[in-house]
């Protein structure tokens, strides 16, 4: 799988991080979030991570003016 950023970098390896990937697919880096209390089921081999919401919109502006994109 190839990861292409779609978030600027920051200074450290530890910060938020939206990815895309060559199998049209979405990878994000961020803090691990227990499920207890929050009402949410998940799968095995899933995980909540939280990210600020500017990380997720940067990344999304910047995916929809990617080329190639619609």
């Amino acid at each position: 799988m190839r990861l292409t950023r779609l978030t600027l970098p920051c200074n450290s390896a530890a910060c938020p991080q939206v990815y895309a990937t060559d199998r049209d697919t979405v990878v994000v880096q961020g803090t691990l979030l227990p499920a207890h209390g929050l009402a949410v089921e998940l799968g095995i081999g899933e995980a909540l991570v939280e990210i600020p919401l500017g990380v997720f919109l940067a990344a999304a502006a910047a995916q929809a003016s990617a080329p190639g994109t619609s």
